[in-house]
C-alpha cells in the first residue's frame, strides 16, 4: 500500500466512527463533497467497480443504467467500453452527480453519458430499454428492494444483464459477512425474477461481492411487443 492509500485509510479510520460514515450513505454539502473525494479515490473502490464493470461485459453498443453512481467511477468505466450507446448514472446526492459530472464531462459532452439526480424510488426515466444494469453498494439502503429490482427489470431488454456488488463495510467485517451479502443479493434477484444468477468474489479486505443475473429470454414476437409496448417505436432500433 503506498503512502497516499495509508493516508487515505487513517483519515477514513477516524472520520467514520465521527459522524462520517452517514455521509456515504447520503452526501450533502462540504463534508459530503470529502466523501465523494474518498469514494473516487479510495484503491478497493476504484478496484471494485472496475471489476464489477469488467463482470458485467459491456459491449460497444449496450446501453447501461448504474443506480447509485456515486462520485462516477464506474460510469468512467463503462463509457469507455459502451463507445456506441448510452450510460446513465443514477443518485439521490447532487455533490455526487456534481462529482460523477467532473469525472466524465468529456463522455457528457459527446452525449454518451447521462446523469440523473433523483431517488431510485422516483426514478421515471426514458431513456431504455437498456442491455445492461449495476448497483455497487447501493442495494442495501433502497427502500424495498424487491420492488426496485422489478422495476429495474422492466427496463431491460428481455435477456438483459444485471450486477449487483456488495463490499460489507460494517466494523469487524470478514470473507463471512460477503459471503452473507452475496446469499442476500442472490435472494433478492431471485424474488424480483431474474435467472441463470451466478456469485463472484474479488479478494479485498473484506472480499467484494458481485452477483449476476438475467432477465428472463423472450422470443422475436414477443420481444418485439414488448419493447414498443415499453418505449415505442423508437425502442425497436437497435
Amino acid at each position: 500500500m503506498d503512502i497516499k492509500q495509508r493516508v487515505l485509510g487513517r483519515i477514513i479510520g477516524w472520520w467514520a466512527p465521527h459522524g462520517g460514515l452517514a455521509q456515504f450513505h447520503q452526501p450533502t454539502g462540504a463534508v459530503g463533497h470529502v466523501a465523494g473525494w474518498i469514494m473516487g479515490r479510495r484503491s478497493s473502490n476504484v478496484a471494485r467497480n472496475r471489476w464489477a464493470v469488467q463482470l458485467l461485459d459491456v459491449q460497444p453498443a449496450d446501453r447501461v443504467i448504474e443506480l447509485g453512481c456515486g462520485p462516477g467511477v464506474a460510469i468512467a468505466a463503462l463509457a469507455t467500453r459502451a463507445i456506441r450507446e448510452l450510460v446513465v448514472g443514477v443518485d439521490h446526492s447532487q455533490v455526487m452527480i456534481r462529482q460523477a459530472r467532473r469525472r466524465n464531462r468529456a463522455a457528457i459532452r459527446a452525449g454518451r453519458v447521462r446523469l440523473i439526480h433523483t431517488p431510485v424510488e422516483s426514478l421515471s426515466i426514458s431513456d431504455g430499454p437498456f442491455n445492461a444494469a449495476l448497483a455497487v453498494n447501493t442495494v442495501g439502503m433502497w427502500p424495498d428492494p424487491i420492488a426496485r429490482l422489478r422495476e429495474l427489470a422492466r427496463l431491460l431488454r428481455p435477456g438483459g444483464r444485471i450486477a449487483l456488488v456488495s463490499q460489507p463495510r460494517c466494523p469487524g467485517a470478514t470473507a463471512a459477512t460477503s459471503a452473507a451479502a452475496a446469499s442476500e443479493l442472490a435472494g433478492l434477484l431471485t424474488e424480483a425474477g431474474f435467472e441463470h444468477l451466478r456469485t463472484e468474489m474479488l479478494d479485498l479486505d473484506p472480499p467484494a461481492a458481485c452477483v449476476l443475473g438475467h432477465v428472463a429470454p423472450a422470443d422475436d414476437a414477443e420481444l418485439a411487443a414488448r419493447v414498443e409496448e415499453e418505449w415505442g417505436p423508437a425502442g425497436m432500433a437497435d
